[in-house]
């Protein structure tokens, strides 16, 4: 039986990020579960889990990892600390042709890394397996109620990333009984929507359907998610196709002008690429019916489906003003009139605690009986590079990777 040493590298890109892979309780989980397996971790100052955490339940540190087979991270690994001939494990953002980190998929190419990104590791039906969306959804959702409050006067919610967990923040949502009768929409349906409609339902906030939030009026706060076809038509009115969708985004146009009118506060979940239709434009933004006043923009694509998030803000600043008159950014909270963003784009950072237990277990659960045994496909799906070549399926980079 094949032996395999897994270290798992201490996160290097700046501003560091303190999620880690795996956390202690799962290695011991992995220990128990294959024997042939040894794990060790690069000592961390700023991890969540402390370096006590682990070497109290057995697991090693170790600062030199070239002993290591796979190597497991987070976000990207700073080009000078990648090891050569080593099976790489982190989100390295390079599929999408990603400019700022072109020279990290050379340099992966120029070590003969082996790259399997957790992005593209999915099942036979192409089904993401393992991500942290649902906590950008869960956290986003959070963030969007505290700059809701704190733009209006109504409460002070405790920044997600001050709690010790999602259990202490449970302890904030009843300042949210405060809300007047606002309408909030969620765009999109999948695991980031999800985690925001979660947060919104354990805080008391009727969901209603889209009749009734276009046409009705409320006593109490309410909110409606939309998926893609409630807000996109086909320009030719032909039938809603999800697939056609998705293949030919261009051949689609927003209808997102209705809720527009009747919306106060948008988290926006949805999916989106630039060959698909915005939600609205920056003019849209200057017509006395456009009633959206604060945007939690999780999906935080910059000029992208929400067109007034022109930066993303950080964890400790989450929040700054658009202004529609000037269509310039302004400080948070400047006048009433400005629209409120929120679009940190690192969310599940700020509850690292959980959303690392809740990836550690779909580590387990979905990717380590194909990485540690037999491949069904789900690893050799995910292999970006291998021996100092892209593998086939991710052969549309070479134009990127020759710059």
């Amino acid at each position: 039986m094949a032996t395999h040493k897994i270290g798992i590298v201490r996160e290097g890109k700046m501003p560091v990020d303190r999620r880690v892979p795996l956390t202690p309780k799962k290695c011991v989980e992995i220990l128990h579960s294959y024997p042939n397996v040894e794990i060790v971790i690069q000592p961390s100052p700023t991890r969540c889990f402390k370096d006590n955490d682990y070497t109290n339940l057995g697991v090693k540190l170790q600062h030199d990892l070239s002993d290591c087979d796979i190597i497991m991270g987070v976000k990207e690994v700073p080009t000078e600390q990648l090891i050569p001939n080593k099976t790489y494990l982190f989100f390295s953002h390079t599929i999408k042709k990603q400019p700022y980190n072109r020279k990290l998929l050379q340099t992966i190419l120029e070590k003969k890394i082996t790259l399997i990104d957790y992005e593209t590791l999915t099942d036979a039906q192409n089904n993401r397996v393992v991500a942290f969306g649902r906590w950008a959804g869960i956290v986003g959702a959070y963030n969007g109620l505290l700059v809701y409050g704190k733009k209006w006067g109504l409460f002070d919610l405790k920044p997600a990333y001050e709690c010790v967990d999602m259990e202490d923040m449970h302890e904030e949502f009843f300042k949210v009984k405060r809300l007047p009768p606002i309408k909030i929409t969620i765009t999109g349906g999948g695991r980031v929507a999800k985690g925001a409609v979660e947060v919104l339902d354990m805080m008391g906030i009727k969901r209603v359907s889209i009749f009734n939030f276009l046409y009705h009026k409320y006593e109490q706060p309410v909110y409606v998610q939309l998926n893609s076809s409630d807000f996109n038509v086909h320009v030719d009115s032909k039938v809603w196709d999800t697939q056609d969708f998705y293949e030919h985004p261009e051949a689609y146009k927003s209808t997102f002008d209705k809720f527009i009118k009747v919306t106060d506060l948008l988290i926006s979940c949805a999916y989106w690429t630039p060959a698909m239709p915005v939600l609205f434009t920056e003019n849209d933004t200057q017509d006395p019916d456009f009633r959206i006043n604060t945007i939690a923009d999780i999906t935080c694509d910059i000029g992208g489906s929400v067109p007034c998030t022109k930066r993303s803000s950080s964890i400790e600043d989450p929040a700054f003003d658009y202004n529609p008159s000037t269509k310039q950014l302004e400080p948070p909270y400047s006048k009433p009139t400005n629209i409120t963003v929120m679009a940190v784009d690192n969310l599940p950072c700020e509850l690292p605690r959980n959303a690392c237990r809740d990836f550690a277990r779909q580590l387990i659960d979905n990717v380590f009986p194909y990485l540690l045994g037999v491949d069904d496909g789900t690893i050799e799906r995910a292999t970006i590079t291998r021996d100092g070549k892209l593998t086939e399926k991710y052969a549309y980079l070479q134009d990127y990777v020759d710059g």
